[in-house]
């Protein structure tokens, strides 16, 4: 029945799966088709990096598939047959070459979803999709799964995938007998202690860079067109988590919430780039991390292990099956109403605030920071000073060059931003000067006082703390989980609280010079 269409097959910039089963055979009426194009380029500013990455990343497997005897149509930025938009390009080949069906894999992203969805119902040949092949769960496992009940536990799911797909398990127990490590990772580096060098490539996209300029693309953040350090291809990303498992496994549980300025890196594996694009997939990830533990089980402790099989098996899937759950009303939720503006330094890095200014900059130069830094760091702040979630997520979904709307949202507007309500997190992640002190060395040189709450140089984290917790009393106090920090505030001098405020509603109101 195939021979007797011509189809063709649209491939997004995050759907480079190798191991697809389209792949498998070549069929001599099927192509695929590529585009780089405005709508993806321009719905929010993204940084230079994440730009590159995907055009390099789709390129590359656009030549691969040549290589295969593949059929294949690549349409870039500025090619003047380019419409900018899958619609009409869609359109218009069927019309140039009479394909006589479209095909498309699921999009992971709601907003491509419902293009492409009624993208199909207006064609005037048949259309089908099929599925990507690579989450471990359907888009609407979690929602089955939580049926009638009132709290989404990501640890209940992460269990539920665990044993369903026989993960780290002993028949129907976890290996071990424990099912999560979480309090054995929360660990400090040692103040001489120098992290494994990463692993970065030396990819010359300049040319892509170039095309850039031309079409006159707005972008943030800087980049060595010559020097590309993000894989872009399989093989890189294979090579990407070699090096992890060798080098960096054997401590990323212990030190995966720690800080340390100028070492952007550490020992994660950077990986979420390349699993994204789906150039690996998670399942291959998880089993060579815990391939690698099994042949070194002196060198690495189960706690590292467990601690990265969580992330991809648990928090990645999780936050995968809230999205599908929840949209499209998440993107408009904002449980505290706030309302300001991002602080303008927020796209340069300057402020005198050591933690924000290394985790901004090292976004701008890397397209990285990891999850410690986006959610205690930036994210704490942005949620400490009222800041509008819808801002919150614009500056989340460019910056970062992992990021798709399915996983930095349900990240962004839940677990930080808290703007959920409640969905993601059983409480606001907020912090003072205290806690960064006791994950990071910035506090030490910092301009402002980590010890300090009110007067000259005190940390802006401390008063807009406290603020932030008496500006929403109405909706937090009742929450177990932080009923503490309440009593710890009434139980306060009315002349202490009183300074504490007029501290934070200052540095509020001079956020731009902080």
């Amino acid at each position: 029945m195939m021979e007797e269409k011509k189809i063709v097959r649209l491939l997004l910039g995050d759907q480079l799966n190798y191991a697809h089963s389209w792949f498998r055979t070549v069929h001599p009426n099927v192509t695929y088709v590529f585009m780089e194009i405005r709508t993806e380029t321009d719905y929010t500013v993204h940084n230079i990096q994440k730009v590159l990455g995907f055009f390099a990343a789709m390129r590359e497997f656009a030549d691969w598939l040549r290589e295969n005897k593949h059929q294949v149509i690549y349409l870039h930025l500025n090619d003047e047959d380019n419409l900018q938009s899958f619609e009409k390009n869609i359109q218009a080949l069927i019309q140039q070459h009479s394909f006589t069906h479209f095909e498309y894999q699921l999009p992971d992203e709601y907003r491509v979803d419902e293009v492409l969805s009624q993208l199909s119902s207006k064609l005037s040949i048949s259309s089908a999709f099929v599925d990507s092949e690579h989450f471990f769960g359907t888009r609407d496992e979690l929602s089955q799964f939580f049926e009638g009940k009132k709290m989404l536990l990501m640890e209940s799911f992460y269990r539920h995938m665990r044993t369903k797909h026989k993960v780290l398990m002993d028949g129907s127990l976890p290996t071990t007998g424990q099912w999560n490590y979480d309090s054995d990772n929360r660990k400090k580096l040692p103040n001489q202690h120098k992290p494994t060098e990463p692993l970065v490539f030396d990819n010359d996209v300049s040319s892509i860079y170039k095309e850039l300029q031309v079409a006159q693309i707005k972008t943030l953040g800087t980049c060595d067109p010559k020097r590309f350090i993000w894989p872009v291809n399989r093989q890189q990303s294979l090579d990407l988590l070699r090096f992890f498992i060798e080098n960096c496994l054997p401590l990323f549980g212990t030190y995966q919430d720690a800080m340390m300025p100028q070492e952007w890196s550490l020992y994660h594996s950077r990986l979420s780039f390349s699993m994204n694009t789906k150039m690996l997939s998670p399942m291959e990830v998880i089993q060579a991390a815990i391939d690698q533990w099994k042949q070194h089980p002196t060198t690495i402790e189960f706690n590292q292990l467990e601690g990265f099989v969580r992330q991809i098996i648990g928090w990645r899937e999780y936050m995968r099956g809230i999205y599908w759950k929840e949209m499209p009303r998440y993107r408009d939720l904002n449980f505290f109403q706030h309302q300001r503006s991002l602080p303008e330094w927020f796209w340069t890095g300057k402020t005198k605030m050591n933690c924000m200014r290394d985790a901004i900059q090292q976004s701008l130069n890397y397209a990285y920071a990891h999850h410690i830094q986006r959610l205690m760091i930036t994210g704490n702040f942005a949620l400490l000073a009222g800041v509008h979630p819808d801002e919150v997520d614009q500056w989340y979904l460019g910056i970062y060059i992992d990021a798709l709307e399915w996983v930095e949202i349900t990240n962004t507007r839940g677990m930080s931003q808290f703007a959920d309500g409640g969905i993601v997190g059983t409480k606001p992640y907020v912090s003072s000067a205290t806690y960064i002190d006791k994950m990071s060395h910035y506090c030490g040189t910092c301009y402002y006082s980590k010890a300090k709450k009110v007067g000259e140089k005190a940390c802006p984290f401390n008063s807009l703390y406290w603020n932030f917790y008496d500006q929403h009393e109405d909706k937090l106090a009742k929450n177990p989980r932080i009923g503490m920090m309440y009593n710890v505030w009434r139980k306060m001098k009315p002349e202490d609280k009183a300074a504490l405020l007029e501290q934070a509603a200052y540095y509020i109101d001079h956020i731009n010079e902080l």
